[in-house]
């Protein structure tokens, strides 16, 4: 399909970048991934090209039209610190390394569009060698941030530190939040400039149910493969790992009713130890499964009865998407992001909210026991705003008709005008 622009002369498909630095866990690329599936889908079918932080984004379903770039990986502790997750050289070489290797891929696949995740210069800046020389031909930049990032005292400090604003006003042609005004408003919250937050578009949460439409049948018969016994399921998500040990735990030591199987997934960056003393607990119960990881969790989400997670944007939005009863455990270092969006959420009465210092198998047993305490996550769909994959397409072409790859603007005006609250 070859996509007219408004005079109706043929024109490319749209080449995009993804940005994404995952540097904890892997939640950005798999949001990403899912933002790289709505564009390259019908009417944009656009040609995505996804540079992650992240080796472990090939492990994931790729959607047609889309492929990954993975940059050599960062870490980053409990206190924030960077350091090289697998090479043995300095921070600084490694940084050099992924800058330079960002701005080749860019020259070379030509985007018109570039959505950076979350930090307008890269992590640690390693985008503003691309940045300075994306002079001829230059794409597009917009940010892309999740609905949260930390408490505004923080934000606040670190985008002043970092020269944010100035950047977005002089280099930025849009922000978009991935989230609803109603929940949380980073323009307010986090003070932003009136040059910044005239740019800002809020989209609305990203419905999380769009991921199973590209897998493969072998996929969906993975709750069968488990080998459990008939019953209920509750299913347990930590994240990519890194800091789910104490959930994990747990979760596995907890006194499961006589109807109710209980799946862990454990995250690839949970550390080995701690997996397999997981493993050999759950193997002595014969209604319990330990997963280290699996490309599509949302297959289980869907399947769960219950679910106990970390309140990460990703495992939160799964919740609420299906509509599933949900127990968030958010962590509160080296963010309090996750904590902040448990609260408005459990405000909003789709949540249930166990702090991170009561963790304890008791407390997990306690909630699934009581029915009552269930928040009624049926009705989310009334209560926040979940069409953000829906404006994606829309608000992308608002900056191609700029460059002749948008679509009829009458046609552009009606679709917005068909997803509007």
């Amino acid at each position: 399909m070859t996509i007219s622009s408004a005079n109706g002369q043929p024109t490319r498909h749209p080449h995009i970048v993804l940005y994404s630095h995952d540097t904890m866990g892997i939640g950005h690329v798999r949001r990403n991934l899912l933002i790289a599936q709505q564009l390259a889908h019908a009417p944009l079918c656009a040609e995505v090209l996804l540079i992650s932080g992240a080796r472990e984004a090939a492990a994931f379903e790729i959607p047609p039209r889309v492929d990954c770039l993975s940059l050599p990986s960062l870490y980053k502790d409990g206190h924030g610190s960077y350091r090289p997750r697998r090479l043995s050289i300095s921070l600084d070489e490694l940084i050099q390394l992924r800058a330079t290797t960002i701005r080749s891929a860019i020259e070379a696949f030509q985007p018109d569009v570039v959505i950076v995740d979350k930090v307008p210069h890269g992590v640690l800046g390693e985008l503003d060698l691309t940045l300075e020389n994306c002079q001829q031909k230059r794409p597009h930049w917009i940010l892309g941030l999740r609905d949260i990032l930390d408490d505004p005292k923080t934000v606040r400090q670190e985008w002043r530190e970092d020269d944010n604003e100035r950047l977005i006003e002089e280099a930025y042609d849009a922000v978009w939040v991935y989230g609803d005004q109603s929940v949380y408003d980073p323009v307010r919250e986090y003070g932003f400039s009136p040059g910044v937050a005239g740019k800002v578009r809020f989209l609305g949460y990203l419905d999380q149910r769009s991921r199973l439409d590209i897998q493969s049948p072998e996929e969906l018969d993975l709750l069968a493969d488990l080998g459990l016994p008939s019953g209920k399921l509750l299913l347990c998500m930590v994240g990519g790992g890194q800091d789910g040990t104490e959930v994990a735990e747990a979760f596995t030591r907890m006194e499961l009713p006589p109807d109710y199987n209980g799946v862990l997934v454990t995250g690839p960056f949970m550390p080995t130890n701690v997996q397999q003393r997981l493993h050999q607990r759950a193997a002595l119960n014969d209604r319990m499964r330990v997963l280290d990881f699996i490309a599509e969790p949302d297959l289980l989400v869907a399947a769960a009865d219950r679910i106990i997670t970390m309140g990460g944007y990703n495992s939160v939005c799964s919740a609420i998407s299906f509509r599933k009863p949900a127990l968030v455990v958010p962590r509160i270092y080296p963010r309090r992001e996750q904590a902040i969006r448990a609260e408005r959420l459990q405000e909003l009465g789709l949540v249930d909210v166990l702090p991170w210092d009561e963790v304890s198998a008791a407390r997990m047993s306690y909630w699934l026991a009581d029915d009552t305490a269930t928040p009624c996550a049926y009705e989310a769909t009334n209560t926040i705003d979940l069409r953000g994959l829906e404006r994606l397409p829309i608000l992308l072409q608002e900056v191609l008709e700029d460059t002749g790859h948008g679509l009829d603007r009458r046609h552009r005006r009606k679709e917005i005008r068909n997803v509007a609250r």
